[in-house]
């Protein structure tokens, strides 16, 4: 049975045939092609400015795709911490982010570059500052998990393999008209980062568990004190 996909990609060009290898290697999850099920949040991607672009419409046939979820409630926060710290740019400010860095790839690394494509949390600015937060011991483990569900983000779905950019099929273009989209990005990450304030002044530093504590107790990734989070 064939199990097919649509996805959208928001991009200020039209783009007909993605390449296999192209692109930036400090993204999320490395080298790939970053997608969504939401035509809405393609357009809000799209749109850097007020000039505005396109969201690219495709399908993909994903019979016989090895896929990794890290949404699906397999994995924790943590793992998916250790991709992006492989290939995003952190500002390590602390020694204690230095061990954190450290402490989470030796104890919570995903073999993730073997799969056909991925489904996990998109690291926007806001989320991105979040999961800085973290590791420089600002915020804890809980508040980190809270904040993946804020702004309503979603998922992105991410082509991989050599294999997986050959089922995707272009299937046209919807314009994103930047005076509508990108404020309604802006204000995305506005509500995310205000939601976060309001959430982190709920937790007391006596009984929430920061990377510091996290480090100190030797957690490990089968710890049952890690939520795996699951996204709507």
């Amino acid at each position: 049975m064939t199990e097919k996909l649509n996805l959208y990609h928001g991009s200020p060009l039209i783009i007909e045939k993605p390449t296999y290898g192209a692109g930036n290697p400090n993204n999320d999850y490395g080298l790939g092609f970053y997608c969504t099920e939401s035509a809405e949040l393609a357009k809000e991607w799209a749109c850097s400015g007020e000039t505005g672009g396109f969201a690219n419409r495709y399908t993909i046939d994903m019979t016989g795709l090895s896929v990794l979820s890290l949404t699906n409630g397999d994995y924790n926060i943590l793992n998916w911490l250790s991709i992006l710290l492989e290939n995003r740019r952190f500002r390590i400010g602390s020694e204690i982010a230095v061990q954190a860095k450290d402490y989470i790839f030796n104890n919570f690394a995903v073999d993730y570059k073997k799969y056909d494509v991925i489904k996990g949390y998109r690291a926007d600015d806001s989320y991105f500052s979040f999961a800085s937060a973290f590791l420089n011991n600002t915020i804890s483990v809980a508040q980190l998990e809270k904040a993946m569900a804020l702004g309503q983000l979603g998922q992105q779905i991410v082509i991989m393999s050599k294999k997986a950019f050959e089922r995707l099929r272009f299937e046209g273009a919807e314009e994103a008209d930047g005076e509508i989209y990108f404020p309604k990005k802006l204000a995305r990450d506005t509500r995310a980062r205000e939601e976060f304030q309001r959430e982190r002044h709920r937790g007391s530093v006596l009984t929430e568990k920061y990377i510091i504590d996290i480090i100190r107790e030797g957690w490990k990734n089968d710890d049952p004190r890690l939520q795996r989070v699951i996204l709507g």
